[in-house]
């Protein structure tokens, strides 16, 4: 039997992408959205055939939904040999006003707590057949704050720590962790945005790097490899320097000011 992924935020974006590039290296897909009838129509329009892929309706900012769909995963297709836990938002947010804390709280649900339960229900079983891969999706932007990005930047911070921990607790199971850290990529997350994105990548592009980097067990991956280098530079910036530099930088709009920002 073909090799098994499972992916969450399919309905668009680099999951929808990743999605495609793994049906195309021969894997069956397991589809983990809210919006199961725009996964069943890219599919469709993909000439994905039935028997290659399943969907599953989840939640992820609710840690009972994603690992029921987990489960329901294992119980119908088996362990999966790669999972991806790629569905993430990307909102604005204003610490000096009260409402936005719930913003905060909501990223952190999804791009964070989110990750944990997408792996979780996948682990013991990995562990005991001693092999697969959990795939966290971090950011460039967990490498450096950015004005309005507070709870953005915050949360991809977190994943990447998150899975680093999660990689030296799984060391000995062989099952590995793969932090993929994008940079700019066009999709629905980054097409509102009010500032200069450089080395801005197309999903298919990004989902080819990150295909070769999870295939080949890389424990960290910045995609495309020149914005890593911007940005490690970055941070090797004194903060004066750094704070300087972001000096009429425009902010990260507001969930209020972007309403169709969701979870992919």
């Amino acid at each position: 039997m073909s090799k098994l992924v499972f992916i969450t935020g399919a309905s668009s974006g680099i999951g929808q992408a990743l999605a495609l590039r793994f049906f195309q290296a021969g894997y069956r897909l397991a589809l983990v959205a809210r919006r199961t009838s725009v996964v069943e129509s890219w599919a469709g329009a993909q000439n994905i055939s039935a028997s290659s892929y399943q969907i599953y309706s989840a939640d992820v900012s609710l840690s009972e939904s994603i690992v029921a769909a987990g489960k329901a995963c294992i119980a119908s297709q088996g362990v999966p040999d790669v999972v991806i836990a790629s569905a993430g938002v990307s909102i604005g947010m204003d610490t000096a006003i009260y409402e936005d804390l719930a913003v905060m709280a909501q990223i952190f649900a999804i791009n964070n707590l989110g990750t944990a339960a997408t792996f979780h229900p996948f682990i013991p079983a990995m562990a005991q057949r001693g092999s697969g891969a959990l795939v966290g999706i971090g950011s460039v932007a967990s490498i450096r704050g950015l004005p309005g990005h507070g709870g953005y930047c915050g949360s991809k911070a977190a994943v990447v720590s998150y899975c680093e921990s999660l990689r030296g607790e799984l060391r000995s199971s062989g099952v590995k962790v793969v932090t993929i850290c994008p940079g700019y990529v066009d999709t629905p997350l980054t097409q509102k945005n009010s500032y200069g994105m450089p080395f801005l990548m197309q999903p298919e592009a990004f989902a080819e790097k990150a295909f070769a980097a999870i295939e080949a067990g890389d424990s960290y991956r910045v995609i495309p490899w020149q914005m890593g280098v911007v940005a490690k530079l970055m941070r090797l910036l004194p903060n004066k320097v750094y704070d300087r530099l972001l000096v009429g930088r425009a902010r990260k709009p507001r969930q209020s000011a972007a309403p169709e920002t969701s979870v992919k």
